[in-house]
């Protein structure tokens, strides 16, 4: 909600049945357009409230989002005012039209956010489990090679086989510059 009277109100809940002009554009989901409320016969019930607040017209436009109503642009004149005229009730359906679309293209925007927040936050932690991997098999192979027995026992192993574990690194160093990339 917001309010000309209280602008830091927030997520404040509105008993709908002491607004049945609220109630009617909701369930309808069209525009209320009240011209003379005091004389209105649908407001019979709560004219005491209107002459209090020194009500003269309505006019009630609901916010439409994703097949929802999430809200309503909801206008009030004084007594002493001029009532809201037909153009006036156009502008309000153009800025509430407007303002849905804001909103629903905030949520998008909110939306995305999140998903990238959670993509980074998977990419993050990946990166962090590859460089740990890498540094235990880098101390647990530069501890096994400092033993003094492992230092000449690659040179028993036969040439091919040598080979063959120097194509199967370089293989699997290519390997990961290539994930590294994305």
């Amino acid at each position: 909600m917001a309010s000309y009277e209280d602008p830091s109100i927030r997520n404040l809940v509105v008993d709908i049945n002491r607004y049945p002009e609220l109630k009617r554009a909701f369930d309808s989901r069209e525009t209320v357009f009240i011209p003379d409320a005091p004389n209105d016969p649908a407001f019979k019930a709560v004219k005491a409230q209107l002459e209090m607040r020194n009500v003269r017209s309505i006019v009630v436009v609901p916010l439409q989002f994703q097949d929802s109503i999430i809200g309503a642009i909801f206008l009030r004149t004084d007594r002493d005012a001029v009532p809201f005229s037909d153009a006036d009730v156009r502008f309000c359906q153009v800025i509430a039209s407007l303002t849905a679309k804001a909103l629903r293209n905030a949520h998008r925007f909110e939306s995305l956010m999140r998903e990238q927040q959670d993509v980074s936050v998977a990419h993050r932690q990946a990166e962090l489990q590859r460089i740990a991997l890498v540094a235990f098999l880098r101390r647990l192979l530069d501890r096994y090679a400092k033993i003094e027995e492992q230092t000449w026992a690659e040179t028993l192993l036969p040439k091919a086989s040598d080979e063959e574990l120097e194509r199967l690194v370089a293989v699997a160093l290519q390997v990961i510059a290539e994930e590294a990339k994305g």
